[in-house]
């Protein structure tokens, strides 16, 4: 998920939940759990972190995983994650880590919990289902936090709660994708992609340079089997990204000829310019917002979240439909925070990772931190350091070199729209190779394909918002494994 904004516009939105604590350890959680392991093999660490079942699951035959990984043995800053062997023939698929966007939203949270994990939490948050359309149905899936303060994952300086930003979160994701390899050996020459949602367009493409170039210095034995990226709404390009936002809102029927007729004029967006002015930003957000009405912007066509607990409850006492809209506006990034995503989803999830047999289980919080978990950490948001304002030219280098990328957009989010992503790729002026067509999910068509040179491929999934596995799973899945496979999806219905 992601947070509107970033340095120009209203991007960035990813479920965001008002009040989040930051996740600070004051002890290393890792070194906790293995005091007891010594200098034993990576064995004996890895078996430390199977988890044998969570509380309220139904039963399963694939094996979890789940800890700490340091990633800056000096500032103490660690990454949790949640690993998900496949289903079936694990040996035999891809490895894939998962990233949430924000920047400091939670891939527990929202990837894990609502989207591809193997569970969804039901309503009361006291037991789990299994979700049918699983991204471990195809690969193997690591989902983890980043940067340190989000979620489960923490850092023992706190002055890193106000100085993240995309430099450091791209160097301590490059530092646990390298540690978690060596707890997972096995896993070391496997097909390896990264992936994920919102803000992650920029955490993947980032990291994603770290690997390829970091490839290149190192011996055969020792180099990531790195084979290429899928993102989803993911921001890439500001400028694109801007106009892509006001021409979705209006060509939507979201706002009128005059507003979106000022937007133009007053907002003037340009390349060499990320700020907006004070007079854009009212625009884009007051005005905006007010001729959409109380709408679900991450799904523009879904019904919004009736519940106390997500938009407020022990947080507000407040209806989110009875209560104006709350922002926080960064002037340093231009960031706003919005409500949270819709189904609901995220209610079970306040309930259900803040038990502790829950925490105890998946290896989680062994320090015993005073405060709620949550899913996206306010000081990291309030405060990120350094955003990028493009990562087209990462896009170039990587697909010179090779690599297979895929982005995927869910056509009724309005936060970082489809309009926006075909402008950016469509900015790189690369030749069509694939033209554009509709595909199929079974009888109906699931959105539509396009294919650049250079094996770039971009996929619409019909009528999916924001977070594209939550609204439209099945599709999802049938994209991702596309990805994996690195096939075209169907011209033709079938049965």
């Amino acid at each position: 998920m992601c947070l509107r904004g970033f340095v120009i516009f209203p991007l960035l939105a990813v479920l965001y939940l008002a009040l989040a604590s930051p996740i600070l350890a004051f002890k290393k959680a890792d070194s906790i759990r293995r005091a007891t392991l010594g200098t034993d093999s990576w064995k004996a660490a890895q078996e430390a972190d199977r988890i044998d079942a969570l509380p309220g699951q139904p039963p399963v035959e694939f094996a979890m995983y789940a800890g700490y990984i340091t990633v800056n043995e000096q500032a103490g800053r660690a990454h949790y994650y949640f690993f998900v062997e496949a289903a079936e023939e694990p040996e035999n698929k891809p490895l894939v880590i998962w990233h949430n966007g924000g920047p400091g939203c939670s891939s527990i949270a929202y990837g894990f919990g609502e989207e591809l994990g193997p569970f969804f939490i039901n309503e009361g948050g006291e037991t789990l289902r299994l979700n049918p359309n699983a991204g471990n149905k195809v690969a193997n899936i690591v989902f983890v936090e980043s940067p340190a303060g989000v979620g489960f994952s923490y850092t023992n300086t706190s002055n890193d709660l106000y100085t993240s930003g995309d430099n450091r979160t791209a160097y301590d994701n490059y530092a646990f994708v390298t540690n978690w390899m060596k707890r997972f050996p096995q896993y070391k020459g496997r097909d390896f992609y990264l992936s994920g949602e919102s803000y992650a367009g920029y955490y993947v493409p980032e990291l994603s340079k770290l690997i390829y170039e970091n490839n290149k210095n190192l011996p055969d034995a020792d180099k990531i089997n790195f084979k290429g990226f899928m993102v989803g709404n993911p921001v890439i390009d500001t400028y694109s990204d801007n106009w892509g936002y006001i021409d979705f809102l209006y060509y939507h029927a979201m706002i009128s000829d005059q507003l979106y007729a000022k937007i133009k004029v007053v907002c003037n967006f340009q390349r060499k310019n990320a700020t907006l002015s004070d007079a854009c930003v009212k625009l884009l957000y007051y005005n905006a917002d007010e001729e959409q009405g109380e709408i679900d912007p991450y799904s523009v066509y879904a019904p919004a979240c009736t519940s106390n607990t997500t938009f407020g409850g022990n947080f507000t006492g407040h209806h989110p439909l009875h209560t104006p809209h709350k922002k926080l506006f960064n002037p340093v990034l231009g960031h706003f925070r919005r409500e949270e995503y819709d189904p609901c989803t995220y209610d079970y999830s306040l309930i259900y990772f803040n038990r502790p047999d829950v925490q105890k289980a998946m290896h989680a919080n062994t320090t015993g931190i005073p405060y709620p978990w949550v899913g996206c950490s306010d000081p990291l948001f309030l405060n990120w350091k350094d955003s990028a304002t493009t990562v087209l030219p990462i896009y170039q280098e990587l697909l010179e070199a090779g690599l297979q990328l895929w982005v995927f957009s869910g056509d009724a989010d309005s936060v970082v729209p489809v309009t926006g992503t075909r402008y950016a790729l469509s900015s790189l002026n690369l030749p069509v190779v694939v033209p554009w067509y509709s595909w199929y999910h079974n009888l109906q068509v699931g959105g539509r394909v396009i294919v650049y040179e250079g094996n770039l491929t971009l996929v619409t999934v019909r009528g999916a918002g924001h977070e594209v596995p939550l609204l439209r799973p099945e599709e999802f899945l049938q994209v991702f494994s596309a990805f994996l496979n690195q096939s075209l999806l169907p011209r033709t219905p079938y049965p």
